[in-house]
């Protein structure tokens, strides 16, 4: 009640600073007719063009997923889901508050069936219904932060941080499942799921050349412990130590970019290795502390048709190591080809095909007189096509082939079908 109630004041103000704050006209307008227009519910009568151009922004999106086992994996269904996700942000500077301010607010919920626990995967196929909490019927605030821009060099956000969408970023693989990849393999390097999706911390941003479109540096101090439907100042047990620097690069002259990361956890886990005769003696499970891990990633553009538009057709590729504990993941390598409006008259479409290998280190019990084993290696296969019905309704199939980590379990066909409608 109190995160809703935060919610509901932070977007009023907003309003309100947008009403009696004076600014320039947007860069685009939601202006248009029903066909052409960005989003369903297009300018409001002018006042969301209004509002953009005095500080305010808003989005929201619904996200609705049917998807199934058509053969192998553990267990064959088809299930339906869905996540809606709303955002809205103050820029200060618009506003005629201050320069350099930004307050951001996302609210999110989602009504949750899934394939997930039926392919025999480690990883989920369906990246959508994990937020904002992996089961059930939910509704959370994964971000609620204030950043400022000290200079034109950087500045620090301070908050509840909603990870996901802001780390690890890739032109063609990435994201929360709604508009790109549905496999988490292909939106996050899964050496890195020890993080939460929200939680609280504080995160320094440099631009070294004073454009985060050519080179942005971050370093985060964040809770270990957190959830978008908590505040998280109850619980906080522990802390991870994230730095990451991701800049542009004009190879073969077309748009591309290297991403380098590393993070550290001092919070002790619970063990992916058991030793019964300790849970016995103790009645607790064996612990494991501290965790790390290091990341790459690349994107290319081998063919660019508008650099500004990103239309064209590329390369992407991920890579992450981690100890392996308490995240069975110990290596993790992803490649694959995506593209945006490779055709003209397709200008909003886009496409993705890719492949993973997810190398684990095997939890074991350990018995008395001898240990088992639960998990092997993991390979992946995705391909989607993200159909532009209208440049805010977009229908996308997907199928995904994956040799599962559950040993036993059949190598999985999951086929799928998306429908995002942009508001």
């Amino acid at each position: 009640m109190h995160k809703t109630s935060l919610g509901v004041l932070l977007i009023a103000a907003m309003f309100a600073f947008a009403g009696s704050a004076a600014g320039q006209q947007p860069a685009t307008s939601y202006a248009g007719d029903l066909g052409t227009r960005s989003t369903l519910t297009g300018d409001w009568g002018g006042m969301r063009d209004d509002a953009a151009a005095k500080g305010v922004t808003i989005a929201a999106d619904l996200t609705q997923i049917g998807q199934g086992v058509v053969d192998g994996g553990t267990s064959g269904s088809w299930e339906y889901g869905g996540r809606a996700d709303f955002t809205a942000q103050l820029d200060t500077g618009k506003a005629g508050l201050w320069p350099g301010g930004f307050f951001d607010i996302e609210l999110e919920g989602n009504w949750n069936e899934s394939v997930n626990g039926r392919t025999g995967a480690l990883l989920p196929a369906n990246t959508n219904q994990l937020f904002p909490v992996a089961t059930g019927d939910n509704f959370g605030v994964p971000k609620l932060a204030f950043t400022q821009f000290l200079s034109k060099y950087g500045g620090v956000s301070i908050g509840k941080q909603q990870t996901i969408s802001t780390g690890d970023l890739n032109e063609f693989a990435h994201g929360k499942g709604d508009d790109q990849f549905f496999n988490i393999a292909f939106n996050a390097n899964p050496t890195l799921l020890v993080v939460p999706y929200s939680t609280l911390g504080v995160v320094g941003v440099l631009l070294p050349t004073a454009d985060p479109q050519q080179a942005i540096v971050t370093l985060g101090v964040l809770s270990a412990t957190g959830s978008a439907t908590e505040a998280g100042f109850d619980d906080i047990d522990g802390a991870l130590f994230a730095a990451e620097g991701r800049m542009r690069t004009n190879f073969f002259g077309r748009t591309g970019h290297q991403l380098l990361g590393a993070l550290y956890s001092n919070k002790t886990y619970t063990s992916i290795d058991q030793r019964l005769g300790f849970v016995i003696r103790n009645r607790r499970l064996v612990p494991k502390s501290d965790t790390w891990s290091v990341y790459y990633n690349f994107d290319q553009y081998l063919y660019e048709i508008d650099e500004r538009a990103d239309r064209g057709i590329g390369i992407f590729g991920r890579f992450g190591a981690s100890e392996g504990n308490p995240i069975p993941v110990q290596y993790f390598y992803s490649l694959g080809v995506g593209g945006k409006g490779i055709f003209e008259s397709r200008a909003h479409d886009r496409f993705g095909i890719g492949v993973y290998y997810s190398s684990i280190r095997n939890p074991t019990l350990q018995l008395p007189n001898r240990a088992l084993s639960f998990l092997e290696d993991e390979f992946g296969f995705e391909f989607f096509y993200n159909i532009a019905l209208t440049p805010w309704l977009l229908f996308t199939p997907d199928i995904q082939i994956i040799d599962g980590a559950v040993r036993r379990a059949d190598t999985a066909t999951v086929i799928g079908f998306r429908l995002q409608t942009i508001f």
